[in-house]
Parts: C-alpha cells; structure tokens; sequence
C-alpha cells in the first residue's frame, strides 16, 4: 500500500520507478547488445560499451557487459574473434552478430510490446 504523506509517497514512488527502471534494464540489455552489434557489424567490447551508453544512456560496469557478452556467445547469439590492435598488439575481441543472434533480435522485434499513449 502507498503512503499517505506527501514526502513518503514521493519516496516511495521514487523507490519503485527506479526498481522498474532497473529490471527494463536488465531485460532489455542483450536485445540492446544485439541491436547495436547488427548495426556496426563488428564491434570491440569497448566500441560496444560506448555505444551502450551513447545510445541508451546507460552506464554499464566493464564486468557487467563481459558477462553479458560472454552469455550471448554461450547462446550462439554473438560471434568472438580475436585480432591484434594496431598500435599496441594486444589481443582484442571483435564481436559479431551471428545468424542465430539475427534470429533472435527479429524475435524480440516483433514482440516488443509498445504503451499506449
């Protein structure tokens, strides 16, 4: 039940605009992930995180989105390459869209469910 006072219904309503805000967030990050891997094709981890947050506004932690990116190669939705970066030779992850992953974001696409206004 909501207060009845003004500053605790503020903070509750606060409270729960943010916790829903929050699981949005969890849910939409891997067709989010995907979505912006098919429209750059290839992408580094930290491209992607840029664009994360270009995008969506969302700041993601380095082990949040390595975790993430991890589960969608484990599904077969994301496709990992390694390559040697140009100035330093370090290995870096190049990540791509796999067919299944197009399968999936077309999936997601056609289910997204849209407020009314």
């Amino acid at each position: 039940m909501a207060p009845t006072h003004q500053p605790e219904l503020d903070e509750w309503l606060e409270h729960k605009v943010s916790s829903w805000v929050e699981t949005y967030k969890k849910a939409m990050l891997t067709p989010t992930v995907l979505a912006i891997v098919e429209a750059h094709e290839t992408l580094t981890v930290q491209e992607l995180n840029s664009r994360i947050e270009a995008d969506m506004g969302w700041q993601l932690t380095e082990r949040g989105l390595y975790r993430t990116i991890k589960r969608l190669e484990d599904s077969e939705f994301l496709s990992i390459t390694s390559e040697e970066a140009p100035r330093t030779g370090a290995k870096r992850k190049v990540i791509s869209l796999s067919p299944l992953g197009s399968r999936m974001l077309a999936g997601v696409r056609q289910n997204l469910v849209q407020l009314p206004s």
